[in-house]
Order: structure tokens, then sequence, then C-alpha cells
């Protein structure tokens, strides 16, 4: 969940009283969120820095909110006080309004067709006369980052560009040239750099380093520029000084550049929603026109309201409430959703805002009039179904062997459920292609490739890792590997597999040997042919020859134990020799 961070003066001074943290904290709570931290800048700072470099850090109080992360309308103060203020009722929800500016006087974006591999979506308004403070811009470029790192996903979807438009002239064009033929002034620098040269500035940035990445290997960069080809910015990955705003700014232009244009839509409809207060005209903003490649044409910001249908008797169903239309309406009024009831009172009929881009099926609706109820005036009551939650028995069975196991002198070890294709094959002697592996696609590392087809190599790395303590070695391990079944729907299967390893200057086989008596003394299955185990000499490519047995239980073999053979120990690193035993438990369930 994203945190947003105020101080509680500039907070309790928009709220427009005062609270105790006890107070607040509760507040919170009805409104969904939570109070995660109260601390100042010089405990932060104190904290991760230590005493000495905080001090002449500011004291203020700072209240740290956890917000739900798709509550984008909560990230920033203003929209945090507008939510709190429309649910205590204390004031009514804002219209938003668009205003279209007369022909020829509007600002424009151009969108080239070069852009069309790299970003090919932008968006762009602008906000008209609006008053600044030292508090509102830090509240402004905060927003700007935090959905930079959450519905942005750290500028890969869109990155949000905002310049002083008294600075520029339109129209602006959005295009994408070879990094050579960029070069401007980077926000806060001093002197023009190419692109490249700017890629270079910034490859030890602690902030800007990690987006990088999203355009580096491309052969051309976006970039945008006024009609004086005055560079905006080089999206995503900084802006120029030119454009730079301040408190001073009087006309802020927006534009949000990105790969997914939905997403887009929803961060500039976010930020002028947010920010619209504070001009001259109230909650109203100036649409500004984009022009495609293909030569249509799209006003931004769209500031869409829709309207949904919901049933309250759904809502009172869902909750568990019995509440009437009409105080269902007020409770989800409250929630920023403005609703009344319609027909014969069998429906409501709610209006979505543009800053409630979370309301996406009629759940979330259900869900915004149970905060608005309150979660703690639910009744409680027993459910109707009445079921009784039971162990699953093959989990059942491994907890006790595991005990057992244990008490038996064994160390249990946990392992990566994936491993290397060289784990499973080459290290044992096998073909990868007789190993019925499923694989990854698209594997981060050579040690994570394919799912683990047998306990064994894990458990044979966590020796090699464990050399220098004292011998003997005995470790176990119960968990599931995967095999491909083309009759399952997702083509592969899961098996509860048991493997212990006895590592120690001898092999130790008998120990080994012993160990399978015990479980089977343990399962309560007879060393009979028929109806109980049985072991048959057998041959295992991982096993030294003559050294090797397979284990038959309830008529089907169920695993193989013996000791390793030395080729399998040099792979994994050993120099002892070694004694394994593995089997499959579910037949035993």
């Amino acid at each position: 969940m994203p945190t947003v961070s105020v101080r509680r003066d500039l907070l309790f001074q928009a709220l427009g009283r005062s609270y105790t943290d006890e107070e607040f904290n509760e507040l919170c709570f009805e409104f969904g969120l939570e109070l995660d931290e109260i601390t100042s800048e010089k405990d932060i700072i104190s904290k991760e820095k230590g005493e000495e470099k905080a001090k002449g850090a500011s004291e203020t109080v700072l209240y740290k909110i956890d917000v739900p992360a798709n509550r984008y309308d909560l990230l920033c103060l203003e929209g945090l006080v507008r939510g709190l203020q429309v649910f205590k009722e204390r004031i009514n929800l804002p219209r938003y309004e668009k205003i279209i500016p007369a022909e020829g006087e509007g600002q424009r974006l151009i969108i080239t067709e070069e852009t069309a591999k790299i970003r090919p979506h932008a968006v762009a308004a602008v906000l008209r006369n609006i008053t600044l403070t030292r508090e509102r811009y830090d509240s402004f470029i905060d927003l700007q980052e935090k959905l930079h790192q959450n519905i942005c996903r750290r500028r890969a979807l869109v990155a949000i560009g905002t310049h002083d438009l008294d600075t520029i002239s339109g129209p602006f064009t959005y295009t994408a040239k070879a990094p050579s033929e960029i070069k401007f002034k980077p926000l806060n620098q001093s002197q023009e750099y190419t692109a490249s040269q700017i890629m270079d500035l910034y490859r030890t940035d602690s902030h800007l380093r990690h987006y990088l990445h999203l355009i580096e290997n491309k052969p051309l960069y976006p970039v945008i520029h006024d009609s004086n080809g005055v560079v905006l910015s080089m999206p995503p990955i900084i802006n120029g000084d030119h454009t730079k705003i301040s408190v001073n700014t009087r006309n802020v232009f927006i534009e949000c550049t990105g790969t997914d244009i939905t997403k887009a839509k929803i961060v500039l409809d976010i930020i002028v929603t947010m920010f619209s207060e504070y001009c001259e005209k109230p909650f109203s903003v100036e649409a500004a026109e984009v022009v495609y490649p293909n030569g249509k044409t799209h006003i931004y910001p769209e500031l869409a309201y829709r309207k949904e249908r919901v049933k309250p008797e759904l809502i009172n169903k869902k909750i568990g409430i019995s509440e009437t239309p009409s105080s269902l309406a007020k409770l989800l009024t409250r929630m920023c959703l403005k609703s009344h009831v319609t027909g014969n009172g069998n429906h409501l009929e709610v209006e979505i805002p543009p800053t409630r881009a979370d309301i996406i099926h009629a759940c979330d609706i259900v869900e915004d009039a149970a905060i608005a109820y309150g979660y703690n005036n639910i009744q409680m009551t027993v459910p109707k179904t009445y079921t009784i939650a039971n162990q699953l028995p093959l989990n059942k069975l491994t907890e006790l062997l595991r005990l057992d196991l244990a008490a038996a002198g064994f160390t249990e070890a946990l392992t990566f459920a994936l491993c290397s294709q060289e784990d499973i094959a080459d290290k044992l002697g096998m073909e990868l292609s007789a190993t019925q592996a499923v694989r990854i696609a698209n594997p981060k590392t050579a040690e994570f490739q394919v799912a683990r087809t047998t306990l064994l190599p894990g458990l044979l790395k966590t020796i090699a890792a464990n050399r220098k303590m004292p011998l003997p070695l005995k470790l176990f391990e119960i968990s599931d590997i995967v095999l491909k079944d083309p009759n399952t729907d997702v083509g592969a299967r899961n098996y509860r597999h048991f493997c212990a390893v006895y590592y120690n200057k001898s092999p130790g086989f008998e120990i080994i040997h012993g160990l399978l008596d015990r479980v089977m003394q343990l399962l309560e299955v007879p060393p009979d042919e028929e109806k109980g185990y049985t072991i048959k000499a057998a041959e295992g490519s991982a096993f030294f020859p003559g050294r090797c047995a397979e284990v038959f239980a309830k008529g089907q073999s169920i695993g193989k134990l013996g000791v390793l053979h030395p080729d399998v120990i040099t792979k994994f690193e050993l120099t002892m020799p070694c004694s394994a035993l593995e089997i499959n438990i579910e037949p035993f369930v």
C-alpha cells in the first residue's frame, strides 16, 4: 500500500479543526485508511542516518497514512482532505469542469509517427491562473512521484511532465529523434547536454538511474518541444530546465506520455482534479487538443462522469445489513459517489466521478457502501453454510513424518522448488529429455530454469554449503516435485516426495536402509511383497552400480535408495561418500 506523508498542522488547517492522534486514527479507520506512523523529518533522518545527520532537521509532526493502492485520488493532501470532508458531510463533492478554449486559442500537442515504437501515447491539459504556495508546490511534485511509483509502474506505463506555460509557446510536438540530435539543459543543470550525455550523467543518480533502461537501448528517444524548438522534456527520464515550474508559476502545461493510453488518461485526470481547486475558477481545467499521426484529434482531459445502476437488495445482501434505498444512497454520496434512488425505489443511480477510476464493478460500489456504513457496525452472524475445516490428509501425513524423522536424528532442509537444468540432468547422469521437467519460459538466472523433478540436488547443494559442519551430515526434506502430465489442465502435476541423505566418511547405506524401515513402520506398512513393501536390486544413473535398490509398496514402485555414484558426488563439489533415499509418499495417504 502507498504511504502518504502529510504535515499534521497543514492537514488540520485544511480540515478546519484539530484532532488528537487517537481521534484522527479513528477517523482514518472509519474512512478505510490506516494511520501508519506519527513521526517527523528529524526522526526519519535520525533512524536512517543517525542523530548527527538529523541535527537542524524539521521537527514538524508528520502523519504517515496508508492508502489503498487503487485510490489514486487520496495520494496527496488535497485529495485526502477532500475525501474526508465529503465523508464527514462538511462539503459537497465538487463538480469538475472542462473548459474548451475558442478555436485557435487552445494548446495543441502534435504526435508524430516516430513515437509509435517507443511511447506512442500522449495526453495534455492546462491549469490556468493557478496560485501555488511552497506547501502546494511540494504536494504537486510529491503527487507526481507517488503516481509514477504506483499506477505508472515506475514510469514504464506513463511519465508525467509539468511545465511553466508562460515560458514556451505552442503548438507542441511529441516526436522521437536520434540521441545525438536531442540537446537541451536538463532540470536543475547548468549546461546543455545531448541525450546520450544525459543518459551517462544520470547513470549514477540514485533517483533517475532506475528509469534509464526504459529507452536507453532504443534507436530513437522520445522528446517534446515547442514551436520554437525549446525542449520541454525527454520522457520518461527528465524535464527541461527552461520550463521548470516554481511557486510563482501561474499557468501549468501538463503532458503525460506512455505505453498505456488508459493509464495516461487516468493519471492526467487525477492531477488536474486534485490541483484545479487552486485555479482562479476552482475545479476548472483548460482542455488541450492532441493531434495523432493519422490526423485524428482528441480533446483532453476527458473528466468523464458515468452512471451505474445498482439494486439496494444486492448491497444489503452482500454486506449483511438492511438499510433503506435512500439511506444507502446517502452512504455512497459520503464516499464521493453521488447517488439517488430511481424508479420505485428498486434501483440506485450512482454517478462515478473522474477521480474514482477504481470503481470498475458493482462490487466496488458495495465495498464503499460497507466502508461508509462502518465495518464495526455490521452485526456478526453465524454463517448459514455450516462447514468444519480439516487439514488436507497429505499435509497431515507430511507433518507427522517430519516430527518422527527429526526424532530419528535427521535435520530437515527446505530447498528451492526451482533449480538449474544441470542440477536435475547432467549432475545426476541423465538426459534432460528423460526428466519430464517443466521449464521456465524466461528464467532470470541459470539457477532457476526448471521446476525440480527430484529433491536430491537441493539436499546435496545444502550439504556442499555446510561441508565445514561436523560429520556425519544427516538431512531430509519432504516437499513437492513437479513433472509434466498431459492429462491435467495445466500440463503438469505435483507429487509429494520424501528424500533423505547421509554424508560421512563411509557411505552408511545401512543407515538409509534403516530409515526406510522406520518410515514404513510409522506408516504401518509391513515388510511383505504382496501386502507391504519390499526392495529389489536396480540400477540408477545417480547411484553406484550394484549399490542401488528400488522400493516397491502396494504393488507399485515408489522410489529408490542406494549409494551415490562418485561422479555425482564430485559434480556437487562433495568429497565424501554419500547414500540417499527418495520415495513418493502419496500412495500412503
